[in-house]
């Protein structure tokens, strides 16, 4: 008996396929296996969405998230890119999984983890609008990693093939691809920084900076701004226990440097936080 979750998605492709031809789903034995453009966007789980009226977005659009300079020959290519709605909590893609397509974060926010032998969560990122997941599946053909989305986001579909073929043409992609990659190694090398740190005080005010600057960088507030992720993901990202994060907010709000209201965070003294991390003049060490 085919599941109604699939039987809709079923339905969905019927109804609309006339007007694209980018949408297929196909069945194998009980699980749902959504494939769009030929890129697996769902295995053993729910569907994601398509957005509706099949919204794409062109060459110069990925341009511009790449921060390349527009040129009127990128208007001329006939290439489009799928956007896909996943609900929070749904994953992007799972470890294991054929990698044939990194995914550009349009609006919402993500995370990366690892899992363990013993299928333990080992979050190593958070991604916002403008950010790429699915870097590690470059190497070998298939993911090392998963991401889910923690709040409802939308995802760009990058095919793997799309890129390359771009990259012959227009050299800014190939410069763009290797700037991905060497963002993600220096992302990777900040962290270990911050887990250099032993004070947790240090640890989770150096986050909150960051994160209020990457939320600055995006045309939002820099000192109030919504935590999206769980206590439990901060910790696993910190190396912190969820006691000791806890226990860290509430010591930086009693020194009145922050407000927490749940996830609701106010940075009221960023000065004071930057003398605990050791900033100066607004630059990080990481």
């Amino acid at each position: 008996m085919i599941h109604p979750v699939i039987k809709l998605s079923l339905l969905f492709c019927v109804r609309h396929r006339k007007q694209s031809m980018l949408y297929e789903a196909a069945v194998m034995k009980d699980y749902s296996h959504v494939v769009v453009n030929n890129t697996c966007l769902e295995k053993y789980r729910e569907p994601a969405e398509i957005q509706q009226k099949w919204l794409t977005s062109n060459v110069a659009d990925i341009a511009d998230f790449f921060q390349i300079p527009r040129s009127p020959a990128f208007l001329s290519q006939a290439e489009s890119f799928q956007h896909v709605h996943f609900k929070a909590g749904q994953r992007v893609f799972i470890s294991g999984e054929k990698a044939d397509a990194l995914y550009l974060v349009n609006s919402g926010f993500t995370k990366s983890l690892i899992l363990d032998e013993s299928g333990n969560e080992q979050v190593v990122n958070f991604q916002m609008k403008g950010n790429i997941l699915g870097v590690d599946g470059i190497h070998g053909g298939e993911h090392h990693s998963e991401a889910v989305a923690l709040a409802d986001s939308d995802i760009i579909l990058l095919p793997i093939k799309k890129l390359k073929a771009l990259s012959h043409t227009f050299r800014q992609f190939d410069n763009a691809m290797l700037n991905l990659l060497s963002m993600e190694l220096v992302h990777q090398q900040n962290r270990l920084c911050l887990l250099a740190a032993r004070n947790a005080e240090v640890r989770v005010a150096n986050f909150l900076l960051n994160l209020a600057e990457r939320f600055f960088a995006l045309g939002y507030s820099r000192s109030i701004f919504n935590l999206r992720m769980t206590r439990n993901d901060l910790g696993s990202y910190l190396g912190l226990s969820l006691e000791t994060v806890s226990r860290t907010l509430s010591f930086l709000h009693a020194s009145g440097w922050i407000d927490v209201n749940n996830r609701g965070i106010i940075i009221r003294d960023e000065l004071s936080l930057k003398n605990l991390t050791g900033i100066r003049k607004g630059i990080t060490r990481n």
